[in-house]
């Protein structure tokens, strides 16, 4: 999974443009299915009798689904390539939807969502590979973050759309609906999405097991488990509120309604489309880029404000801001692409991409539990999963910044001191 260095292996940037944005649809349906819980949420709490903590499972179902197969996603691009790996699992999240939208009780629900998971988990990897193999690499930050701004119509769906088909219909519509838009992204990628360079002849292809242990090579690196550290927290901060919480808490806490809250997710979403394409175009550059610590904390401090000071206000705005701060986490991406060399590119985005999503998963479960107890420690539930959230912030920017940091990232920042 390496990026090309003849610049004559580039495709055109018209036919480039085009095939992205085919796998950037799958892409934004996969940001769909995972932020749904925020708006379905109280309906499904009234249908199966659900806790605090089961909606965390529900949520977290799909995102520890899609975590855990991003190791076999990134073995499939290297040995099968990007087309044939994303058209093989992506019907699977047309399956799920289906289970989900039919499903009788609780558990059909979460076997729902982790086929959801799977059918998504290579829609952004293969985005990421995409354009590590089809652009020259100065542009990587900002194409990264224009495709998660562009991805992230996934989100505006899960708003008002949502809420919207929800009250007037039931939210087992709003997974008929999902399934309907992930067969239509499914035949864009078929027909329109060609293989990088072509696919790779029987011979030239990547065995699987030593595919599976080039991953080894990544853990040996010292500097691997600091960005690890930081992807675990950063986008479950904002998936967990977003994708979680905020339905919940602006019903619970200040009596909005579904619809009203689904404007809130709306406009949440919104903001963290326009966060991407800003911060990628003001990518500091690799001396710099690692200063994304602070922006961590700045998140956590913003977290912490929405927990101490409860109000209609605050909590709205506080929202907001996440959803635009939460855009430097494209820096994240082009980060990880500098910290290791051209041939470890795609294990690297997929080790990554897995801390990400298995983060989220992890977070989504946490906050549920914390949410379950506060209750009987006399509590306000959603107080302590906002702390929670800034808490698990702090730690992994410090382990960020504490860890060993990569040479690249010495050499520049080195570099610029001596400038």
């Amino acid at each position: 999974m390496t990026a090309p260095d003849p610049a004559t292996s580039l495709p055109l940037p018209r036919t480039a443009w085009l095939m992205l944005l085919a796998l950037t649809t799958g892409f934004s349906l996969s940001q769909a299915f995972r932020s749904l819980p925020a708006i379905m949420a109280p309906p499904l709490q009234r249908e199966f009798a659900l806790s605090a903590q089961d909606l965390g499972v529900f949520a977290g179902a799909f995102h520890f689904s899609f975590g855990a197969l991003q190791f076999a996603m990134g073995i499939g691009i290297d040995v099968f390539g990007l087309r044939r790996t994303v058209l093989f699992f992506s019907p699977l999240a047309i399956a799920g939807a289906a289970v989900a939208a039919a499903a009788p009780s609780f558990g059909w629900l979460v076997a729902g969502q982790v086929l959801n998971g799977i059918g998504c988990a290579p829609a952004f990897l293969v985005c990421t590979v995409f354009i590590a193999r089809s652009f020259p690499p100065e542009r990587f930050a900002a194409v990264s973050g224009l495709i998660l701004g562009v991805g992230s119509i996934g989100l505006l769906l899960t708003g008002t759309p949502l809420a919207w088909l929800i009250e007037h219909s039931s939210w087992r519509a709003g997974f008929v609906a999902l399934a309907l838009c992930s067969a239509l992204a499914w035949l864009s990628i078929l027909v329109l999405v060609r293989e990088p360079g072509g696919v790779p002849a029987r011979g030239e292809r990547t065995p699987l097991l030593q595919a599976l242990r080039s991953y080894g090579e990544l853990f040996r690196l010292p500097h691997t488990w600091g960005i690890l550290a930081l992807a675990l927290v950063t986008y479950a901060s904002f998936l967990s509120l977003r994708g979680l919480w905020l339905g919940p808490m602006l019903i619970a806490r200040h009596g909005f309604s579904l619809v009203q809250s689904g404007n809130v997710a709306l406009a949440v979403s919104v903001v963290g489309m326009l966060g991407p394409p800003l911060f990628g175009r003001l990518d500091p550059g690799a001396g710099r880029r690692r200063w994304i610590a602070g922006y961590t904390l700045l998140l956590a401090v913003v977290f912490a404000l929405m927990a101490a000071g409860p109000g209609a206000a605050l909590d709205v705005a506080g929202a907001i801001a996440v959803g635009m701060l939460s855009g430097y986490m494209v820096l994240q991406y082009a980060d990880v692409r500098a910290a290791y060399p051209a041939a470890m590119t795609g294990r690297a985005m997929a080790v990554f991409t897995m801390a990400i999503f298995l983060g989220v998963g992890l977070m989504q479960w946490l906050t549920g539990v914390v949410a379950s107890l506060a209750p009987a420690a006399g509590l306000e539930p959603f107080r302590v999963v906002l702390g929670a959230i800034a808490l698990m912030l702090v730690l992994g920017a410090l382990a960020y910044r504490v860890l060993p940091q990569p040479r690249a990232a010495r050499a520049a920042q080195a570099a610029e001191s001596g400038a």
